[in-house]
């Protein structure tokens, strides 16, 4: 039983994954491409680690925990200084976006 929940539990990771590497290529801006990875890869591998810790070991087990707080820590903090690197050094939104918060905070 716990082998089958951690199948599922890195299936499903995998295709958190694998949904995030195709929104990484197809989405038009770099905005938006850093939102797909940040947020399905991030996602995909927090589950594909906890199926380690269901089924694996208890080294393998803390040390896929380990892996877990070090990736919800530093994913986002990684997009973050990303995206401000992106603005500060002039990268235009897609044309075709509707909003941009950062023009309406600057008015």
């Amino acid at each position: 039983m716990r082998e089958t929940l951690s199948l599922i539990f890195m299936f499903i990771g995998g295709l958190f994954n694998l949904f995030g590497c195709i929104g990484l290529v197809r989405l038009p801006d770099v905005y938006n491409r850093l939102q797909a990875s940040t947020k399905c890869v991030t996602l995909g591998t927090c589950l594909t680690l906890f199926g380690i810790i269901i089924s694996g070991p208890i080294n393998a087990s803390l040390k896929s925990l380990l892996c877990i707080i070090f990736i919800l820590i530093t994913a986002p903090t990684a997009a973050h200084a990303l995206s401000r690197a992106s603005i500060k050094s002039g990268v235009k939104l897609w044309e075709k976006s509707v909003i941009n918060k950062l023009e309406e905070d600057k008015k």
